[in-house]
């Protein structure tokens, strides 16, 4: 079965979702876009077929030909922004393989695999694995549990790392060593947040760059240290955190957002970003949202 198409689905392109109003014209318009080049995998497969999170709910209905659609929707959006998309091919069986971001972490051309916490997903770190493998990457197996872009947020000079549900303090250790980069431990304390993912994403990745998140997911310590790292940081309110606003991919000026997280949206927009709305409202049946469908591939910059 392939994707259907979003455009004739939806009756719209893509890029025609873009919300393109600056709320703040005081803010200077000098947000540059860097083209990325992310890894998705086809919903073909999507079910809940066990709980894992508070989100999920076995045996409840997934329309997988809107899945299907609001995947495409978002791969046609990515690259209507100059972005390329790649795609690993499903698996029968591996329900949540569409939430690429989990299998892996990738800096500087350097592969950081995944040990999954559930039983149920370790099996998604085969494929992924050879498809890493077929491009020319070698893929580190992490010791610890560890699942990915999931917990493990590049953010430019550091590494933002989650832990509380899922990723352990020992993977945290063991990326710092494998990428020689300062990895940041942060405690997530609300199961709905059992992701960094869920609870933060980044906006600039240059130098100490910036971030948005909702505080209230972190322990009152890590809330401190994203305080301090972050005094200028776009702060989510609860609702649009739970309308996975904070699953959301910045690509410096351009942020894919769920059209959910309207008072997030307008912080955006106020701060000079530019606000894309993209709905994968089926995927948060499982607790999911358009980060988690997105592993970013960084490659070695020149």
């Amino acid at each position: 079965m392939s994707p259907v198409s979003a455009a004739s689905y939806r009756g719209v392109n893509p890029q025609s979702r873009t919300v393109r109003k600056r709320r703040n014209p005081s803010v200077p318009d000098s947000r540059v876009p860097r083209r990325r080049r992310f890894l998705v995998c086809e919903p073909r497969h999507f079910a809940v077929q066990y709980a894992i999170n508070p989100w999920m709910r076995p045996g409840e209905p997934v329309d997988v030909i809107r899945a299907l659609d609001q995947w495409q929707a978002l791969v046609d959006t990515y690259r209507a922004h100059g972005h390329t998309v790649e795609s690993v091919n499903p698996v029968p069986g591996l329900p949540d393989m569409v939430f690429a971001a989990n299998a892996a972490v990738v800096v500087e051309g350097r592969v950081f695999g995944s040990l999954f916490h559930a039983p149920e997903r370790r099996p998604e770190s085969v494929p992924y694995e050879a498809w890493f493998k077929a491009e020319g990457f070698e893929v580190y197996h992490p010791e610890s549990v560890c699942e990915g872009e999931g917990d493990l947020v590049p953010a430019g000079r550091w590494i933002l790392a989650g832990t509380g549900f899922r990723t352990t303090r020992e993977a945290h250790r063991e990326a710092q060593e494998f990428f020689g980069v300062p990895v940041i431990g942060l405690t997530l304390v609300d199961p709905y947040f059992y992701h960094l993912d869920t609870a933060l994403f980044v906006l600039d990745d240059q130098g100490d760059g910036n971030i948005a998140y909702y505080p209230e997911a972190f322990s009152p310590g890590s809330r401190e240290v994203l305080a301090r790292l972050y005094p200028d940081a776009v702060i989510a309110t609860r609702e649009d955190a739970m309308a996975f606003g904070l699953n959301s991919v910045c690509d410096g000026r351009h942020v894919f957002v769920p059209p959910g997280a309207t008072a997030l949206t307008d912080q955006l927009a106020d701060r000079g970003y530019v606000p894309v709305p993209v709905d994968l409202s089926e995927f948060h049946k499982a607790g999911g949202g358009i980060k988690c469908c997105t592993q970013e591939i960084r490659e070695t910059r020149s």
